[in-house]
């Protein structure tokens, strides 16, 4: 480890070096630093805080950091997913690397990344990232658990049959697990791609608690720093909340961040509701009693005892955030701070003397549990309730996140002060992800209109609501009301593009034109062209953004863009269809079946099902051709094609009442479709129904299909009918 340097030389940086390391998100005149320089003064308790789990909250993988057993499990195998992990070390670097088994055993859809950070302590669990070329940070499936002496397992959100490969970490992410990094001024905006700046800090640091510390190293130490313990009781609370207070990781906006703040631009000791709202599921939908991993203050301030300690019970009561006590001693430290009040022997636990301690208040009154959200993660509960939970450790599955559809409400501050503001993000709650949009949207209309915001983030809201309930032409005004406001926002222009599709390749390439580097917008305009070239731009720009290549693919029928759709992707049935199609073309039906039935299996979709029948068609496997077009039926009664092709496969059969049905069917749903009137035709008159099959005839001739009408014409003149 590097000797920390002394205060001249820190002296010695002078306050335009100290400038250059100011965040984008502080207040200006008094600007972030390298937490490095805090310990030349405070070099006790630097050392202590970087022992705690906030100090190793984030690193760059070494040797003197590796907690984790890379030898010995060479392999993880995910059966949910049927996928493949192995963790290694090569030449003092670290990757992940993942890949599944085709056909006769042979790896494929092979990805291995660089591990440039890690992300937790270890205490609870560790998580792996890679950063790209563009600065973005992707979470990597496989983490760490140190339950059961260390152990590999899915990251939360990834032990499924469908695991996310490109789950990005976001601005939001960052600012709870991580010092203030620097971004892109530009990305300042809620809705940013979160993009990092430079090398990024490594560990929760001194100032976000004690405020940037610009200032105080200037001035040799005259500039104060905040002192929590000198805050009010909200506000040191505060100090804490700022990360430790979620309602729920469920897709609610829990922290509905203020359109007009930097994503890290919270300083402590100010009004955390100057920063964010807090909101919650609705009284009484069943969400009250849920433990998740973010849940620590949400829970404890649904204790009896902080409810009834008329605010004197914090976080600080009793976490010292610059040392954190473990095992024994940890044990006598909570359960002193329990005693405090709780001064009555405990009728189940008699001591030994006057003075002993009891053996432990924490175990029974805040158990640590499996959090619901992320069951391979074991932490204390923080809410403290009289009985411990029957099996707070027993093991189960991850469940799939739930949509709720409902009110959310204001959860902190509360009451939230009654402010036309407040009152316009409250309406903003129930309308941007789509919780209570039909109630919420008339309340935000209204809200807008009288106040007439200043920020396009309020109108983007609006038109996203707008566009939820399927109307195009009030979304589109309220994207262009963004654009008024924002005019070079190229994410109001792609979403303007969604619902204004008269002029949406207008629009986009207006997108392109301004922000000539955003890889989303060359995307969409090259998925809205079919331009293969445009959308290699995309990829040129980011090719780690999901459903490129997939899209390059349907556009070019490449071979090498579809396995790169794959490797990015293995859980995109869109990808694997086309596959078995492009091999079906080809005449290789083994390759075809597998990659139909890997698309069928991750969704049963009826297009899959259909496709999958015609490949089977095409390698005269009838009868199975058959079956899928049956099961493409059931998946959506609806599917002309289907029907047609179980009409044909009928009548190769000579099962004509059968075919005649299929071909019914077709046409009820499409009346103009003149293909099936012509096999109908002909159907019935192999049936012996003359006056049934010339009536099909001539509304095939009718139809807008040369050829159909062309052999219609001639099936009527065989017919004697002129």
């Amino acid at each position: 480890m590097a000797p920390l340097p002394s205060f001249a030389v820190v002296l010695s940086l002078g306050v335009a070096a100290l400038a250059a390391q100011t965040n984008p998100g502080a207040l200006p005149g008094n600007g972030y630093i390298d937490s490095k320089i805090c310990a030349t003064c405070h070099r006790d308790i630097a050392a202590n805080y970087a022992r705690t789990g906030m100090g190793r909250s984030f690193f760059m993988p070494g040797t003197a950091n590796t907690i984790e057993d890379y030898a010995k499990t060479p392999e993880y195998y995910h059966a949910l997913s049927d996928s493949h992990y192995a963790m290694t070390i090569r030449n003092g670097e670290y990757f992940q690397r993942r890949w599944q088994l085709g056909l006769d055993g042979k790896e494929i859809n092979v990805e291995e990344a660089k591990i440039d950070y890690v992300i937790g302590s270890g205490n609870h669990a560790r998580f792996y990232l890679h950063r790209t070329e563009r600065g973005m940070l992707i979470e990597f499936p496989l983490g760490w658990y140190p339950g059961k002496g260390g152990e590999w397992g899915m990251v939360p959100g990834s032990d499924l049959e469908q695991p996310r490969t490109r789950r990005f970490i976001s601005y939001k992410c960052m600012f709870c697990h991580n010092a203030y990094p620097a971004i892109p001024s530009a990305n300042e905006a809620p809705g940013s791609d979160p993009v990092f700046l430079k090398e990024l800090p490594q560990g929760i640091d001194c100032q976000r608690c004690h405020g940037p510390g610009g200032d105080h190293v200037r001035t040799s130490g005259q500039a104060g720093m905040v002192n929590p313990a000198k805050l009010s009781p909200e506000r040191r609370m505060e100090v804490c909340m700022q990360c430790h207070l979620e309602t729920t990781e469920g897709r609610i906006p829990a922290m509905l961040q203020r359109f007009d703040r930097g994503p890290f631009s919270f300083i402590p000791g100010k009004p955390l509701v100057d920063f964010a709202i807090f909101f919650d599921y609705a009284p009484g939908t069943g969400h009250e009693l849920a433990f998740e991993g973010v849940s620590s203050v949400y829970r404890l301030r649904q204790s009896r005892c902080f409810l009834e300690s008329g605010g004197k019970l914090e976080c600080a009561s009793c976490h010292d955030p610059h040392s954190i006590p473990r095992g024994e001693e940890a044990v006598r430290h909570y359960s002193s701070v329990c005693l405090q009040c709780h001064t009555r022997p405990h009728p189940a636990r008699a001591t030994t003397s006057a003075t002993a301690t009891p053996a432990d208040c924490i175990t029974c009154h805040m158990p640590k549990r499996r959090a619901d959200d992320a069951p391979h993660i074991i932490m204390t509960d923080h809410l403290i309730q009289r009985r411990a939970p029957a099996n707070a450790l027993a093991e189960f599955a991850e469940r799939p996140p739930q949509e709720y559809r409902g009110e959310v409400v204001p959860y902190y501050p509360l009451p939230l002060p009654d402010t036309p503001q407040n009152g316009l993000y409250r309406a903003v709650a129930q309308v941007g992800l789509e919780n209570n949009v039909a109630a919420g949207l008339p309340d935000l209309v209204k809200r807008l209109d009288k106040l007439k915001p200043p920020e396009a983030e309020f109108y983007m809201v609006l038109g996203d609501g707008w566009k939820s309930l399927g109307k195009a032409q009030e979304a589109a005004a309220a994207y262009q009301r963004a654009l008024q406001i924002k005019p070079d926002s190229a994410q109001a222009m792609r979403a303007l593009a969604r619902v204004d599709e008269a002029h949406a390749e207008q629009i986009l390439a207006r997108a392109v034109q301004i922000a000539p580097n955003d890889p989303q917008s060359w995307f969409r305009y090259g998925v809205l062209t079919a331009s293969a070239e445009r959308i290699q731009k995309a990829i040129t720009l980011d090719p780690w953004l999901p459903d490129q290549s997939r899209r390059l693919a349907e556009v070019s029928h490449s071979e090498p863009a579809l396995k790169d759709a794959l490797r990015t992707d293995p859980f995109d049935e869109a990808a694997w269809d086309l596959g078995g199609r492009m091999m079906a073309e080809k005449g290789e039906f083994r390759d075809a079946f597998f990659d139909f039935e890997r698309a069928i299996k991750i969704y049963p979709r009826a297009a899959y099902l259909y496709d999958y029948a015609l490949a089977l068609v095409r390698a005269d496997r009838f009868d199975d051709a058959q079956k899928q077009a049956h099961l493409a039926l059931r998946a959506d009664a609806g599917l002309v094609e289907a029907h047609e092709l179980l009409g044909g496969l009928h009548a190769r059969k000579k099962e004509l009442p059968e075919a005649a049905q299929e071909y019914a069917a077709a046409l009820a749903l499409k009346p103009d479709l003149a293909r099936a009137q012509l096999r109908l035709g002909t159907v019935l008159a192999a049936e012996g129904d003359k006056d049934g099959a010339a009536a099909h005839f001539r509304e095939a001739v009718k139809g807008n299909d040369a050829a159909v009408a062309r052999q219609a014409a001639q099936a009527l003149r065989d017919m004697g009918i002129r």
